[in-house]
This record gives structure tokens, sequence and C-alpha cells, in this order.
């Protein structure tokens, strides 16, 4: 059931809230209970095939939670860690290191391709944040609700963002108080996530993603359809995914939860780390504080740093999807990122406006490893970059002024909550939310819901 779908929109939201409200005035002290309950009725409306894996991971996380709390054996907290990570690599993983080993070796290892259950590498995340912060006394115990609310709550359990144990426990144990500005918010931002969701990264998606598939049925694009596959896509997968956060957050919002920042106009970004500073911002300080950090760091010298990096980043990009493409996007990153470093050291720098174009300039080039299937879909891709191709896949027919458009906005408008922070209490703002949530209505009845791109990873 995702947010873009008139189900949710005005069957299960609706419902939700009221009831919501109804708990608030009469049983504050079972609010907790029923998010937690909420949050599975949702993921289960979604795919009931994997509540019994939510639910089994969460207990069993919060159990080795307890264990440790209890005793001191830190053998519980790493038992639980090697279970999540293996479910994890058992149901995103198995076909893609059979497959790996088939290609090193020559062997005939059978490929088996599992379901993936929806938001397994964010609710996994989540588990291994929770054990460590334990270990480092940095998150205090949770009763088994808290913690299904804090791994479960339905607004992120499929696309993020991730959150902290301590950026959420307070919240859910002080008291509810109904506040018309923060639902005014809420609301708005549901809203805006929608309309860059449903409007423009479904809309660009139109124009994009047939130019991926001629390229991955083997085709060659011309310059002008490669440049659209490479350019669409960055905008489409960025409208796509920062739509799903600004959603997430004013879902949240409505429930009296505030989740973190995910995206601070990253197309504005002037260097490659200013650019990791503001894309899935709580993914980067999950890699950083969980993987850069334990690997080294800064610590312990320049290679040692550059090595942290570079695996960090790989890491990264197989945590996005089970394919090499994504190791390599990743790897690029990690090398992009190590470079950054040097020239540093060097004392070298770039105006602010050269920066931003060499910057985004890679990142759109980065993306093409991203979303492209195999080797052979991106390097056809980037033959037609270098006017290499010949197939004018790409119909640019209405493309380049919504591309032009998203772009201006990406680059240069406010972020969301910025946006929704200057116009309530506005009457104005109000208005036009209640007809662009109209219009979003009427555009998401009338055509099939396109899936949300982050959901899959």
């Amino acid at each position: 059931m995702p947010f873009n779908s008139l189900p949710f929109l005005l069957l299960f939201l609706p419902a939700a809230l009221g009831l919501h409200a109804l708990c608030v005035a009469r049983r504050p002290q079972s609010r907790v209970v029923w998010l937690a309950g909420l949050s599975f009725v949702f993921y289960g409306w979604w795919d009931w095939r994997f509540v019994p894996l939510l639910a089994g991971s969460v207990t069993l996380n919060w159990l080795a939670g307890e264990v440790w709390r209890r005793s001191g054996r830190g053998s519980a907290l790493a038992a639980a860690i090697v279970l999540d990570l293996g479910l994890l690599g058992l149901f995103k993983y198995l076909g893609f290191f059979a497959g790996l080993v088939n290609a090193v070796t020559g062997a005939e290892v059978p490929r088996v391709s599992l379901a993936l259950p929806l938001g397994i590498s964010f609710f996994t995340f989540q588990h291994v944040a929770y054990l460590v912060d334990l270990r480092r006394g940095l998150a205090e115990r949770m009763t088994l609700a808290e913690y299904a609310v804090y791994v479960a709550f339905f607004p992120r359990v499929i696309a993020g963002p991730l959150v902290r144990p301590a950026e959420i426990l307070g919240q859910l144990r002080g008291p509810e108080r109904p506040c018309a500005d923060r639902s005014a918010r809420g609301l708005m931002l549901l809203t805006v996530g929608l309309a860059k969701k449903v409007f423009l990264g479904d809309g660009l998606g139109s124009f994009v993603d047939p130019v991926w598939a001629a390229a991955a049925a083997g085709g060659q694009p011309d310059g002008a359809a490669a440049l659209q596959a490479t350019i669409g896509y960055a905008l489409q997968l960025y409208f796509d995914f920062s739509g799903y956060t600004d959603m997430a957050l004013g879902l949240a919002l409505l429930f009296g939860i505030v989740l973190p920042d995910n995206f601070r106009a990253p197309y504005r970004a002037a260097s490659i780390q200013d650019f990791w500073r503001r894309w899935h911002i709580t993914l980067s300080l999950f890699l950083r504080d969980y993987l850069y950090i334990p690997f080294g760091g800064s610590r312990h010298g320049l290679a040692r740093q550059l090595l942290a990096l570079f695996a960090t980043m790989a890491l990264g990009g197989l945590w996005h999807g089970a394919g090499l493409t994504f190791v390599a996007w990743g790897a690029a990153h990690g090398i992009a990122l190590g470079l950054h470093v040097l020239w540093r050291r060097a004392g070298l720098s770039l105006p602010e406006a050269a920066g931003l174009l060499v910057t985004l300039a890679f990142v759109c080039l980065a993306w093409v490893l991203f979303r492209a299937p195999d080797f052979a879909t991106a390097l056809a891709v980037y033959r037609g970059l270098l006017g290499l191709g010949t197939d004018a896949a790409g119909s640019s027919a209405g493309f380049w002024p919504l591309a032009a458009g998203a772009a201006a906005l990406a680059i240069l408008g406010p972020t969301a909550r910025e946006a929704v922070e200057r116009l309530v209490p506005r009457a104005w703002a109000a208005a036009a939310t209640a007809l662009v949530l109209a219009a979003i209505l009427l555009q998401v009845g009338n055509d099939a819901n396109q899936a949300f791109i982050y959901a899959r990873f």
C-alpha cells in the first residue's frame, strides 16, 4: 500500500489518524502500542507474507538487547547482528554471491532468488544501530512496543529515513499534545512529497524509463537520448526519493513524531563531500559512524583513511543493490571522496560555481552505474554521451522543459521543510495545499501507481 495510492490516502490514513486521535484522548498510555500495531497493519497491507519476519526480527533483537543489559554478555549482541546480516544476505544477496562464485570459479552453483522483503535493508540497519549504540552506552533500554515503533514505524519502514534510538525514544515517552501548526506542517509536507513523486518523479520517469529499457535491450542511444537518460534519471531519482522522505516526515508529524532530515538540496553541493552531507543524510551518518570510523577513519594516517573511504562507499553501494554495478557506483564515490581528501591536503581549491558543476557532473555520470541493470547497459549510455551511439531512443518533446523546471527547483529552490516552515500558518498556503492535494488525488486515480525507487532496496 504505497503512499501514492487511493487506498492509503482515502482509507488507511484517515482511519489511522482518527483512531490515533481517539487513543490520545482516551488512553494516552497506550499510544506507543497503538503506533506499533498500526505500523504492522500497514506493513501487512503492503505485503502480509513478511509480517512474521519483521515481527520475529523485532522480538529477537529486542531480546538480545535485554540479555546484554541484564548479563553484560556481548555475545548476545554479536549473535543478533550476525543473524540480522545473515537474513539480509539470504534474502537480498544469495543469488548475487552464487553468480559471483560461478563467474570466478566456473562452478555451477544454483542461483536461488527469494522474494525481497520490503524495507529489509532499512530495518536491518535499525537493528544494528540499536545494538551497537547499546554497547557504546548511547542508547537507553526500550520496551518491546517502543522498539517495534523505532524499527517499524510505518512512515519510514520501507525507505527511511534511518533514525537513532536517541532521536525517537524521548518522543515516544513524552505526552502527545495535539498541535494545529504541527499537523498543518505535516499535511503540507505530505502534499509536497506527493507532488514531487507524482508530477516530477513519475513525469520524468515516463521519458527516461523507455530510453533505459531500449539500452538494456541492446540499443545504442545517441547523444541526445543518452543525455536524456542521464540527466533525467538524476532528477527522477531525486524527486522520487526526496518525495518519499517528505511524505515520511509529514506523516510522522501527523502522528506527533519528528523524523530527521534526509535531503538538503544535494544538487547544490560544491564538492563530493558536501554532496554526501546533503544526500540521504541519515545513511551518510550511519556509514560514517558504523563503518568508516570503525575502519579507522582519519585517525590512522592518510593511507588508512583513503582505504576506509573506499571500503565504506563500496559496501554502501552493495547495500543499495545486489549487483556489481552498485558496487562500482559506491567504489566510484569512494575514489572521488579520496581524491577530495588529497585535493584539500594539497591546499587546492575551486571557485564555488566550478565546484558545483564538477560535482554535479560526476554525480550524474555515476548515477548511470546506479541505474543500469548491467555494465553493458551502462557502457551503451556512456558511449552515447561520447557521441558514439546511433539510436535516437529518446523522445525529447516535452522532456527538456520538464527537466529544466525540475533542475531549477532542485538546485535553486528551498527544501520542502524550509518552504513549509515559511508558509505555515498562512491561509492562502492552506488553500493552495488543498488544491494541489485534490489534483494529486485525480492524477493518482487516473494513473497506475509507480513504485518508489528506493522501496526495492
